[in-house]
């Protein structure tokens, strides 16, 4: 009788242990699939406008043919500059919740309004620089824009300092203090040295994210047809180009949309490997 009940409930459980194997299976398949369609009608539409012209001329007028140089120069410099505002700011927050103020009422109002704007919309981002900066200057500006992408930058980094700076063993401080070494230096040279894959980890991270963004650089940045690198003016943008030229009724520039989308889905894939390499080195 006992055995009879045993095999009984051991067949039901095979049976649900199926079924939800089978169930995640085709989860994941769905999803990979959708993935495979996305980037093999990019790959297809983008490899076809491939060209060195690409690299080496400004976006065309329209219905003549032409490349992306001013667009991918313009990203790269409000990016960098974006990086360089925002990664100390997030790096020095991050600090202060993990070593000083880890159980502090002020580091839980600072996490939680960190949270909220690592899901914020990244239209109220752009929006809320163009009050503060674009309307009081009077005009658009590449400033403009890479403030706007440092305040997207600065959450992912606070984030995974935070995280990774907790990883980091007590023992490691307790050690630090019994030699009597200040706080401020145990940081420097041990906490940061011990978590330093996962900052970097998640700098390159927050490039990812703000690579493809183009909500707050049309509040901000606007567009530029034209090859510029002055900061004080609107300045083109890849993610900008792309939105522009993907509406257009010109094939030229929807050829050149696909290509643009192909580069930064590329350099997203590239700084994620790199990410992922460096987690697993440092695991």
């Amino acid at each position: 009788m006992a055995d009879a009940r045993n095999n009984v409930l051991y067949t039901s459980r095979r049976l649900r242990n199926t079924v939800a194997k089978t169930l995640a299976y085709a989860a994941t398949a769905f999803g990979l699939g959708w993935l495979v369609l996305i980037l093999g009608v990019l790959l297809i539409h983008g490899l076809s406008g491939l060209s060195l012209d690409v690299f080496t001329q400004d976006t065309p007028p329209p219905g003549s043919a032409g490349g992306l140089l001013n667009a991918i120069a313009g990203s790269l410099v409000m990016t960098i500059l974006a990086v360089i505002i925002g990664t100390p700011i997030g790096i020095l927050a991050g600090t202060y919740m993990a070593e000083y103020g880890r159980h502090d009422k002020l580091a839980m109002i600072v996490r939680f309004i960190n949270d909220i704007l690592l899901s914020a919309p990244s239209i109220v981002v752009g929006l809320f620089i163009y009050e503060v900066m674009v309307a009081p200057m009077g005009h658009f500006s590449g400033y403009a824009g890479a403030v706007a992408l440092a305040v997207i930058v600065i959450p992912v980094v606070v984030r995974t300092t935070e995280d990774m700076l907790r990883l980091v063993p007590d023992t490691l401080r307790e050690a630090a203090a019994s030699i009597g070494l200040p706080r401020s230096l145990m940081i420097q040279r041990i906490a940061y040295r011990a978590a330093r894959a996962g900052i970097v980890t998640g700098i390159l991270l927050a490039i990812a994210r703000v690579s493809g963004e183009t909500a707050p650089l049309l509040f901000t940045a606007l567009n530029n047809q034209f090859f510029s690198m002055n900061m004080n003016a609107p300045m083109p943008s890849l993610p900008v180009v792309i939105f522009q030229f993907a509406l257009s009724p010109y094939e030229e520039w929807q050829k050149l949309a696909w290509t643009g989308a192909l580069l930064i889905t590329f350099t997203v894939l590239a700084l994620s490997i790199i990410a992922r390499s460096l987690t697993a080195r440092k695991s």
